[in-house]
This record gives structure tokens, C-alpha cells and sequence, in this order.
């Protein structure tokens, strides 16, 4: 029994072998090597094409002439996917398998969102930008606008920091001398025309189009000389599914770069080294040594959470999203804290021929902020210049002060003392129906209203320094604003193609829309007990002065607007649109109330034509031309044309019993202006699309020439003629021409790996044309005062002929004097130069550069590595100038002896008793080309985990990673937009952030 044992213990290793030996026989015997070619449909080769055995790792690539080779197993399936071509599953049958794929023309059929409709990207004949949501920018952003920056050619944005600034933008240079709303894009949100962005959360967004030129954004003619931006929002599914989804990150905000102010050491020495006592200024005996900046500044917290649901089936589908986001500023007392919410639901009806949808969205916004006011009443300039030779407090607790220095206020006191907060309430209904009235012919009918109302809650407390109520003992100051807007569209579509070659489409619409704006009033109330309730109880104060009571005018604005489009295709080979709109606007003058806006163009796929079906080069070669007229009524209120009277001042009256009243003097405020009329733009624009190497490379290249007249500017006139002296009248003209170009490209793919990327360059040329015609009469226009002490009254812009907006009319500096004195350019009454003065008048100023870049530009790679993904965009500008108004204050020489502090490079370069120092000359003009890596962002895919989350992914982000800049200011990215760009204030420029983030999305 023992022997038998030992026998069957001596056997078992052998027979473990045996069995693992048959084992790997047998697999070795099942696996195969495939050989293979790939093709495309024309017989050529594919290189690099992906060959991956389905749902494993085992894989390989296309040789040079479009063979592979793998070891699999039969009845395994292999999956050939290559960029450009429709991705072909084969099932392993034997040793030799060839391939030929079919070209992809998803990117040519791609839906691209177009006024009141849309079409496929191939029959575009416009210049239209569309960015998917995966693909706008990452970060903390309070406005979609801030999504966009880099990547739309021609679209210039410029961001901030700041949780309660908005970005400026514009499309294809400024067009008007008018600011604000008057000199940006138009926005449309799902179908509904001039609908405000606060009510969109990123997380909700779908895509963007950017209609670009003016034969794509003359169907809205009145309000599209600026570009149109068209934003769809997520749906709901029709899979029969709920989903549910959360995305959320944490960011943290640190200030990027501050200025090198003097330290207490510092300025104690320079102070000392050249004889400027200031001891009446501080506690010579017990001097601070205070950094205003590490005071005021702070590491900003933010968060936001996004939760949607969405789901349906073929008949009805809903969504519905919640969004909060709370943001600090770096500067102490700033934040925003907002909360969105949106509803939809679309059904079917009457056999599916009526399509139902509605929609209820709303936003609740909270802003808090401190003073940014001039003359030294800002938090955002004091924390500059105010001395680090005093403390921030006193020693029995209470804010430290000297009020016998000009313009010098605590920047922490103002912080905690004067309170600035405002409340914005959105809410937006919207209702669509579209019958599908036989096969091609669609009746749509779109209602909207939506009301925005703003509080303001001011309270400057009994302890502010701000002169104006520092008297007041507690100020409390509460307004209220409210905007309707009511709008109905009506339209019909009809598209139809005959001989499966003609395509036609027509639609033909009228809208209507009421908007009433600046309904409000409010009022100011002092002399508090204490400051307890601050704003919350405005009864309780003492004081309240009639002069104080605010009221607003009421603007009431209607439109009237006839629209139609025609489009025409054969064979997706020659295409053809024309658009006409007719408006109506209650805004103008009543000789001039109606406006015409048409446009044309027309686009030929040349790739489509018979003698290049043969040809290797060109996947895709489209040539666009077009031209259109638009208008700009944007930024109107109801009063732009008609005379307003308004009180101008008091005076005394005494009846016949000499008792004395108070009664307010009316006055005139506004001239009647009968024949004022729409700003018109047209645009010529011609494009040529492209694709290369099975469309791995694609990208457009375009030319524009847009010209805006009738130009709306103030003119001064005589009161001999006029009540009022000055006129609302249209006159200039302004032109833009540029160039833009955009690449996109997959330089490599393979296996695992794979690196994208887009590239996009802007040049565009701004002229000023006309500003005077033979009744209306301006040689030039300065703008854009600095405000530094002993220059009050000195511009450093001029808008003139011949020149762009933002155009710099500065001194020229000239170096110093034997006595270390400024001195500058001196110029006689003809132009010339004649040497030098320490006096410099305005006819010494001269044209220096221009605020408007050269070139503008984003650079966005994507990199992909199995389930890692990481994400570099790069943006900037180059050739533009930047006016230093932060530095030429801060060099000012006298603000020491004044008490207060300066730059540390006034101690190496500047003499302690120039005067002139902080002359606003083109010493302080500073080319403001960057670079900038904006994002970088590193993310992980799991993908499905288990039966109850879909998809699963985290990533971190950096925002402003670094920058490479020769600008001496803080920041070079300051705004490009208005009358007054390529100005770096001391009064409201916020500090530039770098942002780190952690977040994550998951799908349930």
C-alpha cells in the first residue's frame, strides 16, 4: 500500500506537466498570424491604420504599404479603424484577410446650427465656427464667452480674474464708436435671439457656432454687425433611458504677479538718502512695516456642482440640470455665488406630426465687491500705494487713517467698511411647436419671455474713510432694476430635392419683440445709530434727501422683422444661399425706422468635379465667396433719437406770502434727432476649406473686408440752433480687413497613442475712415485719461481719420535734463521738431502704436494614451501696445514726499525730485505681445464600473500655467474691447490668477 502510494506521488509532477504542455500545444495550434492589405476605395495604400483584436489589447498598425501582420485566433474579430474612414469589423476566417475602408464624411455631415435652422457642414457656404462642448476651454468661468477664448478665428476675448468681470470680445475688430453691448457679438440661445448668458451653466452647454461673417449672420440683421453666437444647450435622450450625471470641481486662485512695491527699509532709505522727511506721516518712533498687498490679497476658494437628469423615448424626451457655483475673488471681499436651473421637455403629437417643446429656466446671482472708484477710492489701487510705514490698525483696535494725505484711504478698512452687493434674478420661459405639414414642409412657432431684475444693496458704514459719506454717519443705498423681454417668431421651412440632385430650401418668418428696460428706482438713507443692519433696514435711519432719490427712465423698444432664406445645392457641388431681413425698431428716428439687410453666397466643392476623382492630394477642397449687409441696434434705449428734458439743477421760489420752496429747474438733456438711423456693416468674405491625407490635416483659410457707415457719435452743436449742445447723429465710417487661418491636424496615431491639434491665426487691420460730414464736424476725439497727479487733464488716446481705434497720442519722452528732470519732444504749430521742453503741451503729443494686435492667436493639443488624456492650449496676441497707466502713477516721485509709496525700481532709476516723472509719454508705452500656456489638464477614463455608473473620469487643471511677455505691468492680458483698449487702469484691473482644479464627471 505504501509502494502504491509512493508510485502515484512520483507520478503527479509528470502528469502536471504533461497536461500544461497539451494545453499550449493545443493554443499554439489555434492562434493564427494574419496577414493582410488596406486599402482605401480607390485602391490606395492606408498607412498606419489600427488593427486591434476586439475587446483585448493585442494589436498593430499598417506598414508603408498598407500591410499588417498579427498573431490571433480563428473566429476572433479584428477591428480596423484609421482617421477619416469608417471604423470595419472582420471576423479572422483564415491567414490572409484584406481590407478597404470607406471614407468617413461624418465631419462633412456634421449639423451646423445656422439662423432658424440648420444644415449639413457640407452645403455651408458662410464663414461658421462650430466648438463642441469637450472641446471649449476648461477653468473656473463665469460666462460661456470665457470658453471661447483661442478658439474661434477673428474672435478676440480677453478674460479676468475677477469672479464679477465679464471677458471682453469681439468678432473681426471694432465696428462702432459706440461701447458695451454695441461693440460685441449677439447671442442666441437654443432658437431665442438676444437671450442673456446668465442663464447658462458651461456644464449644460452642447456646442457653440460662431456665425462669423455677414452673409451667415445677415438673417438677424439688425443686431449682427458684431457676429452672431449661437449656443445649444444639452437635450434629453430617446434610448428610453434615465440618466443622470454629476460633474463638479474645487479650485484654488493664486495671484500670478503683483507689482514690486517699496518695503518700509526701502522707502525709509530712499526717503533719507535724498533729504524728504516723513515724519508727518508715520510713527517715527514705532514704524510698521506693513505688505498692503499680502493684506488685501488672499488664496481664492471656489467649488461648483452640476446634477442633470435627461432621458425619454422616441416620443417624448426631458432634461433637467441644477447648477451651483460659489467663486472668491483673490481680493479679499469679492466673491459671486450663483444658482441655475433648467427644465425641458419636447413630445409628439397628432400622429408625430406636431412637435411640442417647453422650457422654464432661472438664475439667482449674488455679487459682492468693494470700491474701485477713482481719485485713490479704490481697494484695487490703495493696496498699491498706500505707505508700509503704517499699520493696518491702531492699537486701540480701531482702522488706522490720515486724512491729512490726498486721496489716501486704508485699503482693508474700505474692505470691511464700504459694502458693495447685488442680486441678479433671471427667469426665461420659452415655448416651440413645429407641424410637420406634409414631407419637406415644416410651420415653427417660437414664444418667449424673460425677466431680469437686479438689487442693489450699498452700505458704507460710520467708520469709512470714502469722503463723500464719511460725514454721512452709515449710508445705506438700495435700487432695484428691472428688464422684460417678450418675443414670437413664426417661420416656414421647406426643403425638397428633385432628381436626387436638386436641393432646395426656402423659409420665410416674421418675429415680433417688446423689450422694457431700466424700470427701477431707489434711494439713499444716512445717519444710522450703528451699523448693525447695514442695507436691511432703511427705516431706521434719520436722513433722507430728495437729491438722493434714484429714478430711471423706463425704456420701452419695439421691433418688427421680416426674414426669408433660399438655399440651393446640386450634387452638394455648387452651392448657392441668399437671406433678406426687413426691421423695424421703435429706437430709431421716425424718417429712418426701417432697414434692409441682404446677403449672398455661394460655395463650389471643387473635390466634387469629375477631373478630381482621380487625383491623391485632396480629400476635401470647398472655395466660399459671399457678402451681406447687417446692422447694429444694440446697446439702444428708446430715447437715442428723441429730445428728453430732465432737472438740471434747483431754484428758490417765493410766493405771495414769502414763504420760500424748492423747486427742481427742467432743462434740456437730449436733442431730437428724426433722422437717426441704423449703423450699417457690410462684409465681403471669401474661404477656401481644405482636407489632406485622408483628412488628418483639414483647416480654412479666410479673407474679410468689412465696412461699417453711419457710424451713431456725439457732436457737439450750437444752443443758438439746438436746446441741448450736443447731437446724436450718424456720421463715421470704420473698416476691418483681415486674414485668419485655421489648422487642425492628427500628426499621430497609433495603437495607444494619439496626438491632435488645432491652430488658429487672426490678423485684422482697424481704420477709423471718416468722422465729420458738412453738417457734423470733430477733427479728433481724446480718450483715455490715466489720471496722474499734475496730468489731470491729459489723454493718451485719440480717435481720429486714418487711424485704428485705440490709437496712443502720447509725449515723447526725451530723457532727463542736467538737473534729472523729465524732458520731452518740443514740436512748433507746423509739426516740427524743435528740441526739447520740461512742459510738454498737447500739440508735443504724437501717434505712438496702437492697442489693436496684430495677430491673435490659439494653439490646442490633445494627447491620448489608453485611458489618459492631456490637454494643452496655448493663446495670445502679438504686435499690440499697452499703456502702463499703473506704472506711470506709481513712478511718480512726489507720492513719497505726499506719504504715500512707489515702485522699488523709482530707487535704482528715477530722480527723487522729478516732477515730471509720471508724464503720461511713450515711456510707458509697452509692446503687449504674449504667449501664454492657458490650460493644461490631465485626465483619467475608467470608463464603465459595474452596473451602475456608465462612465467615470477625473482630471486636474492648471489655468495661466505661465507666460512669456516682455509687458512690465502685472498682467499683459487686459481688455481689447470698447473706446478705450490697451489700457492697464490702477482702479479696476484685478489681479491675473493662476488656477489649480480637481474634478470630476461621472454619467449613472
Amino acid at each position: 500500500m505504501c509502494k502504491v502510494q509512493l508510485k502515484n506521488a512520483r507520478l503527479r509532477p509528470f502528469a502536471l506537466f504533461m497536461a500544461l504542455f497539451l494545453m499550449n500545444v493545443s493554443w499554439a495550434f489555434a492562434q493564427l498570424t494574419v496577414t493582410g492589405r488596406v486599402q482605401s476605395k480607390s485602391g490606395e495604400p492606408l498607412i498606419g491604420v489600427n488593427v486591434i483584436e476586439k475587446g483585448t489589447t493585442n494589436g498593430t498598425v499598417t506598414d508603408l504599404d498598407g500591410n499588417f501582420s498579427l498573431r490571433t485566433e480563428k473566429g476572433k474579430t479584428l477591428v480596423f479603424s484609421y482617421i477619416g474612414f469608417v471604423a470595419q469589423e472582420n471576423v479572422v476566417k483564415g491567414t490572409r484577410m484584406n481590407v478597404t475602408l470607406l471614407e468617413d464624411t461624418e465631419t462633412l455631415d456634421e449639423v451646423v446650427v445656422i439662423g432658424y435652422g440648420s444644415m449639413q457642414r457640407k452645403d455651408v457656404t458662410s464663414s461658421i465656427t462650430s466648438v463642441k462642448a469637450e472641446d471649449l476651454n476648461v477653468g473656473v468661468v463665469t460666462s460661456p464667452a470665457q470658453m471661447l477664448q483661442g478658439k474661434v478665428p477673428g474672435l478676440t476675448v480677453a478674460n479676468t480674474s475677477d469672479p464679477n468681470g465679464a471677458a471682453s470680445i469681439s468678432l473681426r475688430g471694432a465696428s462702432s464708436l459706440r461701447a458695451g453691448e454695441a461693440m460685441e457679438p449677439y447671442y442666441v440661445i437654443d432658437g431665442v435671439p438676444g437671450a442673456s448668458l446668465s442663464l447658462i451653466a458651461p456644464d449644460d452647454i452642447e456646442s457653440i457656432d460662431v456665425l462669423r461673417d455677414a452673409s451667415a449672420t445677415a438673417i438677424y440683421g439688425s443686431k449682427a454687425a458684431n457676429g452672431v453666437i449661437i449656443v445649444t444647450t444639452k437635450k434629453g435622450n430617446k434610448n428610453g433611458h434615465t440618466n443622470v450625471s454629476y460633474s463638479g470641481y474645487v479650485a484654488w486662485d493664486k495671484t500670478m504677479n503683483s507689482l514690486d512695491m517699496m518695503t518700509a527699509e526701502q522707502l525709509l532709505d530712499f526717503a533719507n538718502s535724498n533729504n524728504i522727511d516723513l515724519s508727518p506721516y508715520y510713527d517715527v518712533n514705532n514704524p510698521a512695516n506693513t505688505n498692503w498687498q499680502d493684506e488685501v490679497l488672499r488664496t481664492g476658494f471656489s467649488h461648483n456642482h452640476n446634477v442633470s437628469i435627461n432621458g425619454g423615448n422616441e416620443k417624448t424626451n426631458y432634461s433637467a440640470s441644477i447648477n451651483f457655483m460659489d467663486r472668491q475673488g483673490v481680493v479679499r471681499g469679492t466673491s459671486m455665488d450663483r444658482l441655475n436651473a433648467r427644465s425641458f421637455v419636447q413630445t409628439k403629437a397628432l400622429n408625430n406630426r406636431l412637435e411640442l417643446a417647453f422650457s422654464v429656466n432661472a438664475s439667482v446671482r449674488n455679487s459682492s465687491t468693494g470700491p474701485t472708484g477713482g481719485q485713490g477710492q479704490s481697494v484695487l489701487d490703495a493696496m498699491y500705494y498706500y505707505s508700509p510705514l503704517v499699520p493696518v490698525k491702531n492699537e486701540d483696535g480701531s482702522w488706522y487713517g490720515n486724512t491729512q494725505i490726498s486721496q489716501n484711504f486704508n485699503p482693508v478698512r474700505m474692505i470691511n467698511e464700504d459694502r458693495y452687493d447685488t442680486k441678479e434674478k433671471l427667469l426665461q420661459g420659452t415655448a416651440q411647436a413645429t407641424l410637420h405639414i406634409i414631407d419637406g414642409l415644416d410651420w415653427n412657432l417660437n414664444l418667449s419671455y424673460q425677466n431680469q431684475q437686479y438689487i442693489y444693496s450699498n452700505y458704507n458704514s460710520s467708520k469709512t474713510e470714502l469722503p463723500s459719506v464719511a460725514s454721512r454717519n452709515g449710508q445705506a443705498d438700495r435700487s432695484t432694476l428691472e428688464n422684460t423681454r417678450k418675443q414670437m417668431e413664426t417661420y416656414l421651412n421647406w426643403n425638397h430635392t428633385f432628381a436626387d440632385a436638386h436641393k432646395v430650401g426656402v423659409m420665410l418668418g416674421y418675429s415680433w419683440e417688446q423689450a422694457d428696460n431700466n424700470d427701477g428706482f431707489g434711494l439713499k438713507v444716512y445717519n444710522f445709530y450703528n451699523d448693525d443692519l447695514t442695507y436691511h433696514n432703511l427705516g431706521v435711519a434719520n436722513n433722507i434727501s430728495i437729491n438722493d432719490v434714484i429714478s430711471n427712465n423706463l425704456s420701452t423698444l419695439r421691433m418688427i422683422s421680416f426674414y426669408g432664406r433660399i438655399n440651393y445645392s446640386y450634387k452638394s457641388k455648387y452651392l448657392l444661399q441668399a437671406t433678406v431681413r426687413r426691421d423695424g425698431s421703435s429706437a430709431f428716428g421716425i424718417n429712418n425706422r426701417w432697414g434692409t439687410f441682404p446677403s449672398v453666397s455661394a460655395a463650389w466643392r471643387i473635390t466634387e468635379e469629375n477631373f478630381m476623382k482621380n487625383q491623391d492630394v485632396f480629400d476635401d477642397l470647398k472655395l466660399r465667396i459671399g457678402y451681406g449687409v447687417s446692422g447694429n441696434s444694440l446697446g439702444f434705449d428708446a430715447f437715442y433719437s428723441r429730445p428728453i428734458y430732465g432737472s438740471t439743477g434747483w431754484f428758490t421760489y417765493v410766493d405771495a406770502n414769502g414763504t420760500s420752496s424748492q423747486y427742481r429747474i427742467l432743462g434740456a438733456t437730449r436733442n431730437s434727432n428724426p433722422d437717426l438711423k441704423w449703423e450699417t456693416t457690410g462684409m465681403f468674405n471669401v474661404g477656401l476649406d481644405f482636407g489632406f491625407l485622408n483628412n488628418r490635416l483639414t483647416g480654412t483659410i479666410e479673407y474679410y473686408d468689412k465696412r461699417t457707415s453711419d457710424l451713431i457719435f456725439d457732436y457737439a452743436v450750437s444752443t443758438n440752433r439746438y436746446p441741448y449742445g450736443w447731437m446724436t447723429a450718424n456720421v463715421g465710417d470704420i473698416s476691418n480687413k483681415g486674414v485668419e487661418i485655421t489648422i487642425n491636424a492628427i500628426p499621430v496615431k497609433t495603437h495607444n497613442f494619439t496626438w491632435s491639434t488645432t491652430l488658429n491665426l487672426s490678423h485684422n487691420k482697424n481704420v477709423v475712415e471718416k468722422l465729420s460730414n458738412d453738417m457734423y464736424s470733430v477733427e479728433y476725439s481724446d480718450r483715455a485719461n490715466p489720471d496722474v497727479g499734475g496730468y489731470t487733464s491729459t489723454q493718451v488716446q485719440r480717435i481720429m481719420e486714418g487711424s485704428p481705434l485705440g490709437q496712443f497720442y502720447l509725449y515723447e519722452w526725451a530723457g532727463y535734463d542736467e538737473n534729472g528732470g523729465s524732458i520731452f519732444n518740443d514740436y512748433d504749430a507746423d509739426g516740427n521738431l524743435i528740441g526739447t521742453t520740461d512742459a510738454p503741451a498737447d500739440e508735443d503729443r504724437r501717434p505712438h502704436g496702437s492697442a489693436q494686435p496684430k495677430l491673435t492667436y490659439g494653439w490646442n493639443n490633445d494627447f491620448t494614451w489608453k485611458n489618459w488624456t492631456l490637454t494643452a492650449f496655448f493663446q495670445g496676441v502679438a504686435g499690440n501696445k499697452i499703456f502702463n497707466a499703473t506704472r506711470c502713477y506709481y513712478n511718480n516721485v512726489s507720492l513719497v514726499s505726499n506719504g504715500k509709496n512707489v515702485l522699488a525700481e523709482v530707487a535704482e532709476g528715477q530722480n527723487a525730485h522729478d516732477s515730471r516723472a509720471q508724464a503720461p509719454s511713450d515711456r510707458y508705452l509697452e509692446n503687449g505681445s504674449y504667449l501664454r500656456l492657458s490650460t493644461l489638464t490631465l485626465g483619467y477614463n475608467f470608463g464603465k464600473l459595474g452596473n451602475w455608473i456608465n462612465n467615470l473620469r477625473i482630471y486636474a487643471t492648471c489655468n495661466n500655467v505661465f507666460t512669456i511677455t516682455g509687458y512690465k505691468g502685472v498682467d499683459p492680458e487686459i481688455s481689447l474691447g470698447g473706446l478705450e483698449p490697451g489700457m492697464d487702469w490702477r482702479n479696476t484691473t484685478y489681479p491675473r490668477t493662476r488656477t489649480f482644479m480637481v474634478g470630476v464627471n461621472v454619467n449613472f
